[in-house]
């Protein structure tokens, strides 16, 4: 599935700069679709971890940018896991994520970026607290404010939970 997220990201990245323009640097809201595939010990008790985010990037020099996102990710849990909290007396198929980032933003040409980003991940389980949450990726910006992008993300809190995440997402 890893392979088939980078293949789909280099061919519409490919395909998108014979169209696209880059637009000028000034500063952009985007907002994007998540799609996360846990890793690590995480693929264990979830398969699936969809969300949305805003992000915001403000332009610092020419082709670097401040970064700034919120968002809201959910957490599906595997039908061994959800069985295995109703013994301990919870009856949840899923939890919630609410990640806050900031980060810099890295264009290498017209098209193509590198992006770091930092911040808190806030659960939205009374119990779970909050995580420290990192997030590099690559991605991809072309015509039409059309971003595609792909990060390994990592959740701290007492162990790290991982994904594998795209982003598809439109300038505002």
């Amino acid at each position: 599935m890893k392979k088939l997220l980078f293949s789909l990201l280099f061919v519409a990245c490919s395909a998108a700069i014979c169209l696209a323009q880059k637009d000028s640097d000034a500063a952009k809201f985007s907002i994007g679709l998540n799609l996360g595939l846990p890793v690590g010990v995480a693929s264990d008790y979830s398969s699936f971890i969809p969300g949305i985010d805003l992000k915001y990037d403000v332009p610092l020099a020419e082709g670097t940018f401040f970064t700034a996102s919120a968002g809201y990710s959910r957490i599906f849990y595997k039908d061994v896991y959800k069985d295995y909290l109703k013994t301990a007396g919870i009856d949840r198929s899923s939890s919630g994520i609410i990640p806050l980032k900031v980060g810099i933003k890295y264009y290498f040409d017209q098209f193509f970026y590198g992006e770091g980003q930092l911040g808190a991940a806030f659960s939205t389980e009374s119990e779970a607290g909050t995580a420290f949450t990192y997030a590099p990726g690559i991605g991809c910006t072309f015509g039409g404010g059309f971003d595609i992008g792909v990060r390994y993300e990592g959740w701290s809190k007492n162990g790290t939970q991982k994904q594998i995440a795209a982003r598809i997402a439109i300038s505002l």
